[in-house]
């Protein structure tokens, strides 16, 4: 691998990186949109319950998927930039889905009803640490499941950022020096000519 080569590995072109960035914006806008016309009944049948563990189950299996894809693209950055863009909102939306569920069958777990825009709004309140007090929860199943989002955000911010930002190095090691370590350079033609006439003078030189 030559040093141009390497530079152009570790470095997307703008036609890559805009359509990564689009792929960004496209993953997170249709969870959004799934979890606005998903059929959330609020009445906790099977499928309803399943929503949580599955969804963060998914949550895992995707970062795990996409630290694995960061290590082996030629542009770890933007590959990570766009496994951000889907495993965060997917986080989100899987506890805004919980929290609208736990509100339509049991009302009084919050000191409101919850709209799933309410409970989207709650849950990035719970994130971003704010805490505003307009919505809290109130009953004991409601309090687990917020306490169970905050162990979530933390590991999400402190060990999912850190295992994410270290694929990226990894990435740009393994495809700045190659994955068998450094290379040498392809020789310039100019140099290959003059290796080949310093061969044959050697070579008609007589011992």
């Amino acid at each position: 691998m030559t040093e141009r080569s390497r530079v152009t590995a570790n470095h997307a072109t703008p036609r890559q990186v805009s359509v990564l960035l689009l792929r960004a914006i496209g993953s997170a806008a249709a969870l959004v949109v799934v979890y606005y016309v998903a059929p959330l009944q609020g009445r906790f049948s099977t499928t309803d319950i399943a929503i949580l563990p599955v969804g963060l189950a998914v949550f895992g299996w995707l970062t795990w998927r996409g630290i694995r894809r960061i290590i082996n693209s030629t542009t770890p950055r933007a590959v990570a930039v766009q496994v951000l863009a889907l495993v965060f909102p997917l986080f989100i939306v899987v506890f805004a889905a919980s929290y609208f569920l736990l509100a339509r069958e049991h009302p009084a777990s919050f000191n409101a009803q919850l709209s799933r825009t309410d409970a989207l709004y709650f849950t990035m309140t719970v994130f971003s640490t704010v805490g505003f007090g307009d919505l809290v929860a109130v009953s004991e199943t409601a309090r687990l499941v917020v306490t169970g989002q905050m162990v979530g955000d933390l590991i999400v911010i402190g060990a999912g950022v850190h295992l994410l930002a270290g694929a990226v190095r990894l990435g740009e090691q393994r495809h700045g020096a190659g994955v068998d370590g450094p290379t040498k350079s392809t020789p310039s033609p100019e140099q290959a000519a003059w290796t080949e006439r310093a061969a044959s003078s050697h070579r008609s030189t007589p011992s």
